[in-house]
Order: C-alpha cells, then sequence, then structure tokens
C-alpha cells in the first residue's frame, strides 16, 4: 500500500474553519435516464471539536444562487421560485447537533423549512500543513426527499414517470483550518 501523505489522526480540540477552496459541497439527482450533478461553490462553516471525535459539531451556509450544473439555462431555472427561490428563501443551512463518530445527525433549512438529516460521516484525519497550520478532513453524504423542503417542481412524462427523480444525493468533502485551540 503506498500512500501520497501521511494523515494522523489525532484530533485535536477547537474551532475550525471549513477551507472553500479545498472542500466541496455536491449533490446528484435523477433526470430521466441519468443523474445530473452540482455543486455550490460559495458557503462557509465551522467545526467545533472536543477531546473526542463524537464531541464533533458543525454548523454550514450555503449559498443558493451559487449553484453550478455546469449549464446557466438549468441553474437558472433551478434559482427560480420553480425551485430554490432564492430570491425570497435564503441560504441552506445545516446545524450538527449530534455525531457518534460515523453518523452527523441535525437540522437541513432549505427554504425557510427544517428537517432532521442524517449524514453518513468518514473522518479522514488531522495534519499540519506546509504552512505550520492543522487542517481536519471529512467526507459525508446524505439522501434526501427534495419535496420534504417545498423543491416538488416536476414535469409528468408518458406512463407514471416524472422528469425529475425525488431523492437528492447530497456529497460534502470538507477540510477545515484550526482557528482556535
Amino acid at each position: 500500500m503506498s500512500t501520497d501523505t501521511a494523515v494522523g489522526t489525532d484530533l485535536v480540540a477547537g474551532t475550525w474553519t471549513i477551507d472553500p477552496s479545498h472542500s466541496e459541497v455536491g449533490f446528484t439527482v435523477r433526470h430521466l435516464m441519468s443523474k445530473v450533478r452540482g455543486q455550490f461553490e460559495k458557503f462557509e462553516g465551522t467545526l467545533t471539536t472536543g477531546a473526542g471525535i463524537e464531541e464533533t459539531r458543525a454548523t454550514a451556509t450555503i449559498d443558493l444562487n451559487s449553484i453550478n450544473t455546469r449549464d446557466e439555462q438549468r441553474d437558472g431555472h433551478l434559482r427560480s421560485a420553480d425551485f430554490f427561490d432564492v430570491e425570497n428563501s435564503g441560504p441552506m443551512t445545516f446545524t450538527a447537533t449530534s455525531f457518534d463518530g460515523e453518523t452527523a445527525r441535525g437540522d437541513l433549512t432549505i427554504k425557510g423549512i427544517t428537517k432532521p438529516v442524517e449524514l453518513d460521516v468518514e473522518f479522514l484525519g488531522v495534519d499540519k500543513d506546509p504552512w505550520g497550520g492543522t487542517r481536519i478532513g471529512f467526507e459525508a453524504t446524505a439522501v434526501i426527499n427534495r419535496k420534504d423542503w417545498g423543491v416538488d417542481f416536476n414535469i409528468p412524462l408518458d406512463g407514471s414517470k416524472v422528469l425529475i427523480g425525488d431523492k437528492v444525493t447530497i456529497s460534502l468533502a470538507v477540510e477545515a483550518v484550526l482557528e482556535q485551540a
């Protein structure tokens, strides 16, 4: 087995700021016979860690206006009242309320509707960067039903089919920098 870098797992208690240039908030949703993938390009968040990984909490704010599916017309439609209604809804937010080392439970707010969600989390480790900072990494996924948050636009097709699936897979890759130990 070879690795490009050696990553430690020694957790440092403190407050961490998500580094957006080394993190990603993405999603996948079914469209006809394929899946559309996209990401949100503007987001921010904070992690708070304690003596054990289970004491980790997180908050994040995602600018829904920054959606990017590599199709400007589709992105404009997703920003409209048919989907995210960004002019009236504000950002998407997540606040973790518990973490057992593998599952983060918390509250996801979209379009002013708050519902509980669970994210499957992989802790990637803690390490020093070349500039003397300390970084932590996580990846997480969750599957939600978009209709639970009032994102219910669709177009019926022949038979009982619809253009857009209800299930949305959210994928996070997070690298955060220790701000205060």
